[in-house]
């Protein structure tokens, strides 16, 4: 496990980030004040439902997407 003052490097929608270890995916979103909106989370280039974001670790090198999904019609 993660110690309190490690960090970890991703990118995230393109930009550079640094955050702290251990931060789920949904940890992230929460983060970001996302929490309860229409989005989709891509890491790594994989798709991530919605049900597995709170198990889904981010890692030192992750590639993360996330995309506001946006009705219509």
């Amino acid at each position: 496990m993660s110690t309190p003052n490690e960090s970890i490097q991703l990118t995230l929608n393109g930009e550079s980030h640094t955050l702290a270890a251990g931060l789920s995916a949904a940890d992230l979103i929460e983060q970001l004040g996302l929490a309860g909106r229409r989005i989709a989370v891509e890491i790594n280039e994989q798709i991530v439902p919605k049900s597995q974001l709170a198990q889904t670790h981010l890692a030192n090198g992750d590639q993360i997407e996330v995309v506001h999904a946006i009705g219509g019609g």
